[in-house]
């Protein structure tokens, strides 16, 4: 059942970057003449799904050690 959630949990964080680099294309791809701002939300958003992508994996992990280590 474990693996299950890992692989899902893997999904996820997945996902997330894809999403983030999705969101920072948009902004790049904008042609308005002050896009600096976009361009800074889109890096913040990209930054903000990576950490939530580590984060989620690694509590994933531990919680799937922590099982191994009660067997």
């Amino acid at each position: 059942m474990a693996g299950m959630l890992q692989i899902i949990t893997y999904l996820l964080a997945f996902y997330l970057v894809v999403k983030g680099v999705e969101i920072l294309q948009i902004a790049l791809a904008s042609n308005r003449e002050k896009r600096g701002g976009i361009i800074t939300f889109g890096v913040l958003v990209l930054l903000a799904c990576l950490i939530a992508a580590g984060s989620f994996v690694a509590m994933q992990d531990e919680q799937a050690q922590s099982l191994n280590r009660d067997r």
